[in-house]
């Protein structure tokens, strides 16, 4: 797989242009040619009769998004949810949001109300005019059994009782055929007896399994007899201890996609070779009259691969327990909700689906691509603030001079520099001031022009200081940075500008600044393509975390939990969803305001 690079330069949202994507094909040639405009819609999931009871579906189009409750959303199911329920509103239509909850074992509601949070909080819902089209594959699982006899009955399926070792090993490989299982010619009723009796709990976790009859000598392994139905016992999250046998995933979705009434069923491309299977199903089941015409259709799409990130849930389930990250909020991982804790937001999310589009080529998407989307989506939302975050004070020695015994100068900024609407922050210039550590210089480079002995700097939206030397403390370190001030040459009055400087820097006056810790996040890890190497952990970057204690203006100072702000020259904060508070406030670097990974 090869690896776009990023854009040079940020656009906005609206220069964007959407990359081309096939599935917007699909679904213009199909509304085009009618082949959903007769489908009735019986009000909710329903077999044949049900929907034919119903009325003319008034969503010309319908999608579904569908997780299985088994862990927290990540980068990648955000491009799956933009893709789907975009597509879905583009097109006059309705997106279902349905739990494949056919694995008890490792699902909790924890799990299905952490999903439907991100998605409203990427900013759509399956609650429309449409109806409310919230669904759970457990919800059918009656009408899944009765398509099991259904396909026992006609001789498409046989319940097998080779161990799950042998079965593998006859199933074959790609070189070679595979082998019939000695019950493969049972009877239809002595398959229905042992389905029945698998069903009413009469054998052990593991004894048998229910398996279509397809072609063991099929090309494609997916076809040689997969299995239905297991035997697990297990509590359900949903139906509770109803049930001991579960469908497999393979089968229960194709039936819930046409329960549902989908018309174009979106994956992605790891399940192209399912779709005959699924093909094969529900034709079967339209013979024998359980399904009706039209069916969905499957169409699979490239994941999200975006470089430094790992989406993996076992890999990311070892991060958490192995305490390499804080939890599964972590903001430096690609889960949604630490996604959403660092700072990004659902519009950039948004914009990175539609940028990267839907093709059919395994793609690693640059991390910078993420960044740029949320810059693009913060420029005109976010205000502005200054914010010192490795503070050092600078002493203005000659304050009484120009400002005699006012103990501070009152100061104004824009709230944001091209929305004047949004007002405006005051805050105070005073004797002493907090300034980056690296705006000072006791002998200057090549190129630098913020404080040096001798050299002139503005203070944003102050006055112009000339640096006159430092204090150092015994071992000769640099304790405070000395300068007086320039009269006359405070911003915004007259003759202001009339002493130039080549350096501007920002501050925050030890009056009003407020306290606070900054963390600041960077990439969880430090290859581009994570995940291959023998140690997950030997990848990991030792600098994706860095704790320290700053100061920002006050307008910074009094934000409520997840507001997001520009600190100048720095880049784009939040305060933290968990520990920020107003009387300790928590930030937490979500980019910096130009890609600089690797420079």
């Amino acid at each position: 797989m090869n690896t776009p690079k990023a854009p040079n330069a940020s656009v906005s949202a609206d220069e964007a242009v959407k990359p081309a994507n096939f599935l917007r094909n699909v679904i213009e040639r199909d509304l085009e040619a009618g082949t959903y405009a007769n489908r009735q819609w019986g009000g909710g999931p329903g077999d044949a009769a049900r929907h034919a009871a119903g009325v003319p579906d008034a969503a010309r189009v319908r999608l579904r998004f569908p997780p299985e409750p088994n862990g927290y959303l990540h980068v990648g199911h955000a491009k799956s949810i933009c893709l789907n329920f975009g597509l879905a509103r583009d097109y006059g239509g309705v997106c279902h949001l349905r739990f494949d909850d056919t694995n008890p074992e490792k699902e909790e509601q924890e799990y299905v109300d952490g999903i439907k949070e991100n998605v409203r909080w990427l900013g759509f819902d399956w609650e429309t005019s449409f109806g409310n089209n919230l669904f759970y594959a457990s919800d059918d699982f009656d009408f899944m059994y009765r398509a099991a006899e259904a396909l026992v009955q006609a001789g498409l399926a046989y319940v097998d009782e080779q161990s799950a070792d042998q079965i593998r090993a006859n199933r074959g490989d790609f070189t070679t055929p595979g082998t019939n299982s000695p019950f493969r010619d049972r009877t239809p009723v002595q398959n229905l007896e042992r389905l029945r009796e698998m069903r009413d709990g009469k054998h052990a976790d593991g004894a048998m399994v229910l398996r279509a009859k397809i072609d063991m000598a099929s090309p494609n392994i997916n076809l040689r007899d997969p299995a239905l139905y297991r035997i697990r016992r297990a509590h359900h999250h949903n139906t509770g201890d109803k049930w001991c046998i579960y469908p497999m995933y393979t089968f229960a979705h194709p039936i819930e996609d046409a329960l549902e009434r989908i018309t174009h069923s979106i994956c992605t491309l790891e399940f192209e070779d399912q779709r005959p299977f699924y093909d094969w199903l529900l034709e079967r089941l339209v013979e024998l009259g359980l399904l009706a015409h039209p069916l969905p259709k499957q169409y699979e799409f490239a994941r999200l691969n975006l470089t430094y990130v790992v989406t993996s849930k076992r890999k990311l389930r070892q991060l958490v327990e192995e305490n390499h990250v804080s939890g599964w909020d972590d903001p430096r991982m690609p889960t949604l909700v630490g996604m959403r804790r660092r700072g990004y937001t659902a519009g950039a999310l948004q914009l990175l689906a539609e940028r990267t589009g839907a093709t059919k080529n395994n793609t690693w998407i640059d991390y910078a691509w993420l960044d740029i989307a949320l810059r693009d989506d913060l420029e005109a939302k976010a205000a502005r603030a200054m914010a010192v975050l490795d503070p050092i004070p600078l002493k203005l020695t000659n304050w009484s001079d120009v400002f005699g015994s006012a103990a501070t100068e009152p100061c104004s900024a824009p709230a944001h520099p091209h929305h004047p609407d949004m007002g405006t922050r005051q805050f105070a210039l005073s004797p002493t001031v907090w300034i980056e550590r690296d705006d000072f210089l006791e002998v200057q480079t090549k190129g630098y022009q913020r404080l040096f002995p001798g050299n002139k700097v503005r203070l944003k939206y102050g006055v112009i200081v000339e640096c006159t030397g430092c204090e150092k403390d015994a071992d000769g370190n640099v304790t405070a940075v000395l300068a007086t001030v320039v009269p006359d040459t405070k911003s915004g009055t007259p003759g202001a500008d009339l002493v130039k400087v080549k350096g501007t820097i920002t501050w925050v006056s030890a009056h009003d600044g407020v306290p606070v810790t900054l963390n600041l996040y960077d990439r969880l890890f430090a290859v581009p393509q994570p995940g291959s190497a023998d140690s997950l952990t030997s990848e990991l970057n030792p600098d994706s975390i860095k704790v320290t204690q700053g100061y920002v203006e006050p307008s910074a100072g009094s934000l409520p939990a997840e507001t997001r702000v520009q600190f100048e020259r720095h880049g784009y904060f939040v305060t933290d969803r968990v520990d920020h508070r107003l009387d300790k406030p928590v930030f937490n670097r979500v980019t910096t305001l130009k890609d600089s990974w690797g420079k």
